[in-house]
């Protein structure tokens, strides 16, 4: 006889300062993973706009704003920019391997050189490699860590590592939980962008509908690069929609005249559970 799943118990952080929105604060509802369910209920969460961070499940619950919209990509009806082919053509030689969730140093050095050029204010900054194996590694859910190295000289060692990102597999896409890469490799542009472009691609193959790429904040300028995708979906109060043509062209140019922020195609953005200070039931 199979044991009845328990409905989880949700906390709220305490208030902190909006990182994206200049004079507002930012609240969280949480609930643990854990147990043999934790795929099914990460799954279930995801569908409601949670992200995963570790062992965690979280969502904004803000209590005077809304401005974090939880975006999806639909897989199956994607259909690439000019810029978007280019981009493929470019970076379409690295060699991209699904590992475990298992850290490396090489990682982690790749991952400091991406935060000390693109988010050297951020808080990740100040991780050590423990921190980043906990980040990795704390996994109740099925998970990896796709690692893209350029193609090596012999065709049989491993080559250079220019961009990884842990992902998790929900039973209808693929959740890209943080990506980093090399920010300074002039010959590999728009790596970022290409991680993602590979995640489409990859959730195709494997008979999934979708790629979600966290929260997506109108008016910050680190979060518009993921309107480029077409077609993207937001979850709204009555469930999932689909962005008209015109809405998605009328982002995509504001993102466009948007002066360009320090971030270049990472989904994990807004993603990061902060848990200091007092938590209370919800």
């Amino acid at each position: 006889m199979t044991a009845p799943v328990r409905f989880p118990r949700f906390f709220v952080t305490s208030p902190a300062p909006c990182p994206y929105l200049p004079g507002r604060s930012e609240r969280k509802v949480f609930t643990e993973l854990k147990g043999p369910h934790a795929d099914s209920l990460n799954d279930a969460l995801g569908r409601i706009g949670f992200r995963r961070s570790q062992t965690v499940a979280y969502r904004p619950s803000c209590l005077d704003c809304q401005a974090c919209i939880s975006v999806r990509v639909a897989a199956n009806d994607f259909a690439p920019s000019s810029t978007q082919k280019r981009n493929l053509k470019r970076n379409g030689d690295l060699v991209a391997t699904v590992c475990r969730p298992w850290s490396t140093s090489e990682q982690f050095e790749l991952l400091q050189k991406y935060l000390g050029v693109r988010h050297p204010e951020g808080g990740m900054t100040s991780m050590d490699e423990v921190d980043f194996a906990d980040m990795v590694e704390h996994t109740p859910v099925t998970s990896y860590i796709i690692e893209y190295r350029e193609p090596s000289a012999d065709g049989v060692t491993p080559g250079r590592l220019v961009g990884a990102c842990l992902t998790d597999k929900q039973c209808d896409g693929l959740s890209m939980i943080y990506s980093f890469y090399d920010p300074e490799h002039e010959a590999r542009q728009g790596l970022g962008n290409y991680i993602i472009l590979d995640h489409i691609h990859r959730a195709t193959d494997l008979g999934l509908s979708y790629v979600y790429l966290g929260y997506w904040v109108e008016g910050s300028a680190r979060m518009q690069y993921k309107v480029r995708y077409r077609p993207l979906e937001r979850l709204t109060r009555g469930g999932w929609e689909r962005l008209s043509e015109a809405e998605q062209d009328r982002l995509i140019a504001a993102a466009v005249s948007t002066p360009r922020s320090g971030l270049d195609g990472n989904p994990a953005g807004k993603d990061g559970l902060g848990l200091n200070g007092t938590c209370r039931a919800r």
